[in-house]
């Protein structure tokens, strides 16, 4: 009944939505929970309940054999207004019944993107990214370094990024 007068938040869905914050699609997920696409971001099965991870913290995202796969980043540092992003491990989700949510979650964290660039550092290398953050205006740039890449100049790199993007006759 609930769908058919437009909400589309599935039953039992444990998440406290944000005011305005409508669920776009949802799957369940095999070991209990849903993932729910909304505006703001992915909500995925936590701790009993649910918790959202915003478009902007999508690493990757990939759907194969049934299985989707959430790479979630973590804000692990600033450089200048650049933000520092590290990968989480790898949560993956059994959906038995998808219908459009891998496809609805390319669509948001495509759209998240303005633009990238890759820099190779050193032995190693660094993505730097400038992503809409969903419910802000602007963008924000994302430094993503690689594994056993120098952090301290890849921050130093960022943080003049930063600022010509802020500036950009300097």
């Amino acid at each position: 009944m609930r769908r058919l007068l437009g909400d589309r938040t599935p039953a039992g869905f444990a998440g406290d939505l944000e005011p305005g914050e409508d669920v776009l699609d949802s799957a369940p997920v095999e070991d209990g929970g849903h993932l729910v696409v909304t505006q703001l971001g992915l909500w995925i099965p936590a701790d009993g309940g649910a918790r959202r991870v915003g478009w902007h913290l999508v690493g990757k995202a990939a759907w194969a054999d049934g299985v989707f796969t959430l790479t979630e980043s973590a804000e692990v540092g600033t450089a200048g207004t650049a933000v520092v992003l590290a990968d989480l491990p790898p949560a993956r989700f059994r959906l038995p019944a998808p219908g459009k949510v891998p496809h609805q979650v390319r669509l948001r964290v495509d759209g998240s993107v303005r633009s990238r660039h890759r820099q190779e550092i050193g032995a190693g290398g660094a993505w730097f990214v400038q992503r809409k953050v969903p419910g802000r205006d602007g963008s924000v740039l994302q430094v993503r370094p690689d594994p056993g890449t120098d952090v301290t100049l890849v921050g130093a790199i960022a943080e003049q990024v930063a600022a010509k993007l802020v500036n950009p006759a300097e």
